[in-house]
C-alpha cells in the first residue's frame, strides 16, 4: 500500500495525502490548539466510530472547540474516507483514521479569549498505515517497558480525558526511554509518583489473579482500556482501578499495553 495513495478529508474534501496542505498560521500547529481521536478498522470498517466519536465531542466542547460540523456529518465523512480507502488497502491490511480539528488559520495566540479564528477550524480526517512488524515483535515476544523522570501531566494543567496533541512530555519520555533501551515503551509517572500511562497506551497488572490498571486522574480513559474491563468482567476476572506504584509494576506476575492500533501488547 502506498503512503500518499490515501485519501484526506480536509474542510468537506477528499484529497491525496500527497496533495493535503495544512497552514503554517494554524494555531493548531502554532500555538497547540488542537483536539483528536483515533479509530482503526478491522477488515476495512471503522471499529467503535460513535465511542469515539462522542469522547471527541465532549473534548472540544471542554476546550471551546466549535467544529462548525456536527457529529453525524463528522461520522458520515469518516465512513465515506474508509470507503474510498479501502479501494487500495491489500487484503489483510489495516490502517489507522483520526479526526483532527484545530483553530484554524489565525495569528499566533493562544486562543484563550474563545474567539474564533477568522477562517474558522481546520477539520481533518487522516488515515495511517499499521506498523505490523513493530506490533508483530512485541505479540512475540513482549513489550519493554522503561519508567523515565518525565512526567504525566498533572489534571492542575491540563485535563487526562482531553485527547490533545500537547504531547512534548511524551516525547521527552520517549527519548529518555531509548536512553534505557531503544525498543522500550515510556511508562509515565504523575506527579505523586503513580503509574499514569505510556505514550498513547494504557497499563495493566496482573497481581495475585487480580487484574490492576491505573485511574484516570492522569491518565486517558481509553477505549481499548474500557473493553479489557468489560471484557474481564464477562469472564469474571476480578479487577481494581487503583494508584500503582513502580514497585506494584516490578513485583506484578503481568502486565500489558493496550491501544486502538496494537489492542494489547505484553510486557
Amino acid at each position: 500500500m502506498e503512503y500518499d495513495d490515501f485519501l484526506v478529508y480536509i474542510n468537506g474534501d477528499f484529497v491525496r495525502r500527497s496533495e493535503a496542505q495544512f497552514g503554517l498560521n494554524d494555531v493548531g500547529f502554532r500555538a497547540g490548539y488542537v483536539i483528536y481521536d483515533t479509530e482503526r478498522t478491522f477488515d476495512g470498517k471503522v471499529y467503535q466510530l460513535d465511542i469515539h466519536l462522542n469522547r471527541f465531542w465532549k473534548s472540544m466542547k471542554y476546550v471551546r472547540l466549535n467544529p462548525r460540523i456536527t457529529i453525524d456529518e463528522m461520522k458520515e465523512a469518516t465512513l465515506e474516507l474508509a470507503k474510498r480507502n479501502d479501494a487500495i488497502r491489500e487484503p489483510g491490511d489495516d490502517y489507522m483514521i483520526s479526526q483532527i480539528v484545530t483553530g484554524g488559520e489565525g495569528e499566533n495566540r493562544l486562543s484563550s479569549d474563545g474567539k474564533e479564528t477568522p477562517a474558522g477550524p481546520t477539520v481533518i480526517i487522516w488515515p495511517d498505515p499499521m506498523n505490523w512488524i513493530l506490533y508483530a515483535d512485541a505479540w512475540n515476544r513482549g513489550a519493554h517497558v522503561v519508567i523515565p523522570k518525565t512526567r504525566s501531566y498533572s489534571p492542575h494543567m491540563l485535563d487526562s480525558k482531553l485527547k490533545h496533541y500537547s504531547r512534548f512530555n511524551m516525547n521527552m519520555a520517549v527519548h529518555e526511554a531509548h536512553d534505557v533501551d531503544p525498543e522500550a515503551y515510556a511508562l509515565l509517572t504523575d506527579m505523586d509518583g503513580n503509574i499514569s500511562e505510556s505514550t498513547g497506551s494504557n497499563f495493566f497488572i496482573v497481581t495475585n489473579g487480580i487484574l490492576k490498571t491505573p485511574t484516570d486522574k492522569s491518565s486517558l480513559a481509553g477505549v481499548s482500556r474500557m473493553n479489557i474491563l468489560n471484557l474481564a468482567e464477562q469472564l469474571g476476572i476480578p479487577t481494581s482501578v487503583e494508584d500503582i506504584q513502580p514497585y506494584d509494576v516490578y513485583t506484578a506476575d503481568e502486565a500489558f499495553l493496550t491501544s486502538t492500533p496494537h489492542c494489547l501488547l505484553p510486557v
